[in-house]
């Protein structure tokens, strides 16, 4: 059954404390204990794992850790075809997707890394970065991919149909909503299942069920997307 992608408007900030981490404890407090340190890391963190495993989420919310706490930091992803050179003053360096990247880019990003582990000024910053595949196995300049793989490197596991569940069901609970399994079915099945989109869709749902004084059900889902 093909999943239709949750594209209806609602865009929430990722953060560390709106991962459920599962599986991938050992990642998320890595990047805790980063991220609320006083001193960069001299060693980058690598994290890889299949589409929905959480990595964009984890490097977002490692952003908007570290610029909440005033620090600059520099991020490069597969869309972007700006060239930025990179800056002193960053504290941090995140790459994300860099499976993806072209030529241009994997140069880019080696620049960056040389930089950020031996700057002209400062102490090394902190490399971040995540792509789909293990360090090895990446198609990437060899010099690229060497660095990506020197560090700390985290695999991400996608949660299980069973742990999605009681994410949902404890989210909706928190929020005083009832999912049936019927409903929580529905949206594992016609939606994209990564926990991030799953969260946009039951914001949507708890707005548009008090909007209508109508309970969650799938004839309220299919409502809700006929309305957007």
């Amino acid at each position: 059954m093909k999943q239709m992608a949750l594209d209806i408007g609602l865009h929430t900030t990722p953060t560390l404390d709106s991962f459920f981490a599962g599986p991938n404890s050992a990642a998320l407090q890595h990047l805790r204990l980063w991220t609320t340190s006083q001193m960069p890391s001299p060693v980058p963190t690598y994290l890889w794992g299949e589409s929905g495993s959480g990595k964009s989420h984890l490097l977002r919310a490692a952003q908007t850790e570290l610029s909440s706490s005033g620090v600059s930091v520099g991020w490069l992803d597969a869309d972007q075809n700006e060239r930025v050179n990179f800056d002193e003053s960053w504290t941090a360096v995140l790459m994300d997707d860099v499976h993806l990247y072209n030529l241009e880019q994997q140069q880019l990003a080696f620049n960056w890394f040389v930089n950020a582990l031996t700057p002209k000024s400062g102490s090394p910053r902190w490399v971040l970065a995540a792509g789909m595949l293990p360090p090895a196995d990446l198609k990437l300049r060899d010099d690229l991919r060497s660095r990506l793989g020197w560090g700390h490197v985290y695999g991400l596991q996608v949660l299980s149909d069973t742990e999605r569940r009681a994410v949902l069901r404890s989210e909706a609970d928190a929020r005083g909503l009832f999912l049936s399994d019927e409903v929580m079915s529905y949206m594992l099945s016609r939606f994209s299942r990564d926990l991030s989109s799953l969260m946009i869709l039951l914001d949507h749902l708890d707005q548009f069920a008090l909007q209508t004084k109508r309970a969650i059900t799938i004839p309220l889902i299919k409502s809700m997307l006929e309305s957007t």
